[in-house]
């Protein structure tokens, strides 16, 4: 049961981002999205990945890996697009 809250939780919190980046990715737009904010939660996302690398929690690990690559694009288009 632990395992299955686990994975529902990394699901649900992985898929939130999805739409964020396909918007992103078709409009080439980062208008609405804060550099800082978003700065701050790839480092956040990159440690908590590193933190369930050590502790070897699956859930952890697939949500951050995941949420890492979406969010790193976000950044990176609100890098080059302003």
């Amino acid at each position: 049961m632990t395992e299955l809250i686990g994975y529902s939780a990394a699901f649900c919190t992985t898929l939130a981002f999805v739409p964020q980046a396909w918007l992103t990715w078709k409009t080439r737009s980062t208008h609405g999205v804060s550099l800082g904010m978003y700065s701050i939660f790839v480092l956040g996302v990159l440690l908590w990945f590193i933190y369930g690398m050590l502790i070897g929690a699956w859930p952890v690990i697939l949500a951050n890996a995941i949420t890492l690559v979406l969010a790193t694009f976000i950044l990176i288009m609100k890098i080059r697009c302003g």
